[in-house]
């Protein structure tokens, strides 16, 4: 009978899951607790173990060449894993060096790699002989751009991008703050959408700072276990995602009657912007290019009256009607601002994903901006903190746009949903949300105003 724990078999579950099938992590794991009956305090070492090491998988990589003596790509993918989720257990959590070592033993027997149970044994026993302080300055020491980068186990071009997003906020000297931010697990936020619910009925939490919508889950709560989560009047959200969303409903305008959400999937934003528009009679078409995203936002929009919301299976650059009094364009986009929560996430982008991504952003800026009409408000946003995808783009718009467009200074409005300060938020009027100073998603926003 197998001696290996079930917390560490569900973390090797979700690692070869990731790797051979392309999984999300967030969306797997729940599968693979259930599968292993893992529940409170097993369920979180499990969760802890996983997906720290799929955040830090670049390091930890590079430890296991240095004990192993072996290139990575040398090693069986089964072997890998298992030595991966070793140096975690051994470096950064509270499980004696002994335990790392004869778990990983186990594991690797148990994962079909008993022939590899020699190596896996040695090489576990060298990592134990430093610390992590020290296996970061024996692999990646120094300051540089490539150190920063493998020691906080991001691709090198990612920490290049943010360097330049950071110096433009005269930031750049707080690059390492912001690449440890990305490793700290971010806690389950919760929006609850006007009219349908509210943070007062959720007692499993504590309120948000930047919206009045957000409620922080208390640790090892399960939002599924809500009856608001259930129903579909609450659901989880990133408080920054909340905030751009909401940010461009508080802008006064007159004689409303429709919205426009053109990229829609998987639906969080477009029911937020859903429960505004019932309380104010307003409608909402929301448009999504792929098939099972437009039924995530179908999903997500099941509270609202009948009629609120329309959801659209549709290309957004194939739509055609305009006349919208508010448009909200969250633009695809490299996700560079979400790392924290999607631990596998910048493993799966590479630079050149940006020829792709920055014209589809520009088309569909322009298509938002025919949208909508004169006097309309439209929120150009991004889960991305790299300057290509949100300054850059919107540059390039306005001078496209020359004498059709205006900008509203963002700060304020997104100040007035909770209690934030419009210092909080930079010197432009457009809003750049850091995870490291925000607490949130580095979620990126402009507002735009249509003169003409």
């Amino acid at each position: 009978m197998s001696r290996v724990s079930s917390e560490r078999r569900a973390a090797y579950e979700l690692l070869r899951r990731v790797d051979e099938e392309d999984a999300y992590a967030n969306l797997v794991m729940p599968q693979v607790l259930k599968t292993h009956q893992l529940t409170g305090r097993d369920a979180a070492f499990a969760v802890e173990l996983g997906f720290s090491t799929l955040r830090m998988r670049r390091l930890y990589e590079a430890i296991v060449a240095e004990v192993s003596g072996r290139d990575i790509s040398s090693l069986d993918p089964e072997v890998t894993r298992v030595l991966l989720l070793g140096v975690h257990q051994a470096l950064r959590m509270r499980v004696p060096p002994h335990a790392s070592v004869s778990q990983s033993v186990d594991l690797a027997k148990a994962v079909g790699a008993r022939r590899a149970a020699g190596l896996v044994n040695a090489s576990m026993r060298a990592v134990v002989t430093r610390t992590y302080d020290e296996w970061c300055a024996r692999v990646a020491s120094g300051t540089s751009i490539s150190a920063l980068a493998l020691r906080h186990s991001h691709p090198t071009w990612m920490v290049e991008a943010l360097h330049e997003s950071l110096l433009g906020d005269a930031r750049q000297d707080q690059l390492e703050d912001l690449l440890v931010a990305h490793n700290s697990p971010a806690a389950v936020v919760l929006a609850t959408r006007p009219g349908l619910s509210s943070p007062e009925e959720i007692p499993e939490g504590a309120p948000g700072r930047m919206v009045s919508t957000a409620v922080t889950l208390a640790k090892g709560t399960d939002p599924g276990s809500l009856k608001q989560v259930r129903v579909g009047s609450a659901s989880v959200q990133d408080e920054g995602s909340q905030a751009v969303t909401l940010a461009l409903t508080r802008h006064p305008l007159d004689n409303e009657s429709r919205w426009l959400d053109l990229c829609a999937g998987p639906g969080g934003k477009a029911a937020l912007l859903g429960a505004v528009a019932r309380e104010r009679g307003v409608t909402v078409d929301a448009l999504e290019i792929h098939k099972h995203r437009a039924a995530l936002v179908q999903k997500s929009v099941r509270a609202l009256a009948a009629g609120t919301v329309a959801v659209h299976h549709v290309d957004a650059l194939e739509w055609e009607e305009g006349g919208y009094d508010r448009v909200l364009l969250d633009a695809p986009c490299t996700g560079t601002g979400s790392l924290r929560r999607r631990p596998e996430a910048r493993w799966r982008r590479q630079h050149s994903d940006l020829e792709v991504l920055l014209p589809l952003q520009s088309a569909l800026f322009d298509r938002a901006v025919r949208a909508l009409r004169p006097g309309g408000v439209m929120a150009y946003v991004t889960c991305s903190p790299l300057r290509s995808e949100t300054r850059d783009q919107l540059e390039s718009a306005m001078s496209r746009h020359l004498g059709v467009l205006e900008p509203i200074d963002a700060r304020p409005l997104v100040a007035s949903l909770g209690a934030m300060t419009e210092s909080d938020f930079g010197s432009s009027p457009d809003v750049q949300l850091w995870t490291d100073i925000h607490g949130t998603d580095s979620m990126y926003v402009a507002l735009l105003k249509r003169t003409t």
